[in-house]
């Protein structure tokens, strides 16, 4: 019996502490957003869970009116995971647009934002061919400047007496005195 009680005895009289208890996947602590407002149980496996959190209920209530949560369901079974999370945030993203325009809703802003780049695409051409009408203006100035400066230096040496024809006379000294 003493050897029995010695076998007991010794790993409680180690000074490791027992080991942890194994993390446990399995357990939900809170459902995700979609299933507590489908008031149904979040399994583990829920494909909703990764993109519809506990914290933000109203990114899947905005989805489910427009599309059912079964269709969304569907639709995200279909596609590959690494494109789940942008058909998730393209969803919320009609839905939020067909709940404010219910009659073109992503159609909608999508041709008023193709309005707005047709305009900014009219407003810089008018600014690019400004830009070259003044470009043309300075270098047609620049132009006139030249010629006449060229014109007065050549007015300047044509009706001086100083050139090298003056025989050695210069004009800057008067001849008399």
């Amino acid at each position: 019996m003493e050897g029995s009680d010695i076998t007991a005895t010794s790993p409680s009289s180690s000074s490791s502490p027992p080991p942890p208890p194994p993390p446990q996947s399995a357990v939900v602590l809170s459902p995700c957003a979609a299933c507590k407002i489908l008031r149904r149980r979040c399994v583990e496996k829920c494909v909703l869970a990764p993109y519809f959190p506990p914290h933000d209920p109203l990114k899947f209530t905005t989805a489910h009116r427009v599309f059912g949560a079964s269709n969304i369901i569907k639709f995200l079974q279909e596609l590959p995971e690494s494109q789940r999370d942008d058909a998730v945030s393209s969803m919320v993203y009609e839905a939020n647009a067909r709940l404010r325009e219910p009659v073109y809703g992503c159609a909608g802003a999508i041709c008023q934002l193709q309005k707005q780049v047709n305009e900014l695409h009219e407003q810089l051409a008018k600014a690019q061919a400004e830009l070259v009408n003044v470009q043309c203006q300075n270098a047609n100035l620049m132009a006139i400047i030249c010629m006449e400066m060229s014109s007065q230096n050549n007015l300047a040496e044509t009706t001086s007496f100083c050139d090298e024809g003056n025989l050695g006379f210069s004009c800057e000294h008067p001849l008399w005195a």
